[in-house]
């Protein structure tokens, strides 16, 4: 396992429990349920990738 791999399984979840925290059900129209978990996904998804290449990146150029 590489330590990108390492750090996607840590910080996805942590990811998810922080966009969690909003309420997109009040930004969608009515029965638009799935576009909003699609949409909560992508976020999630882009988030850990900026998280982990920012993590990546400084723990490269610290040593």
């Amino acid at each position: 396992m590489t330590i990108k791999t390492i750090l996607y399984l840590i910080v996805v979840p942590f990811s998810i429990l922080a966009i969690d925290s909003i309420n997109f059900q009040n930004v969608f129209k009515k029965n638009r349920y799935y576009q909003a978990r699609i949409l909560f996904m992508f976020l999630a998804m882009g988030l850990s990738y900026l998280v982990v290449n920012f993590l990546y990146d400084f723990f490269i150029s610290s040593v």
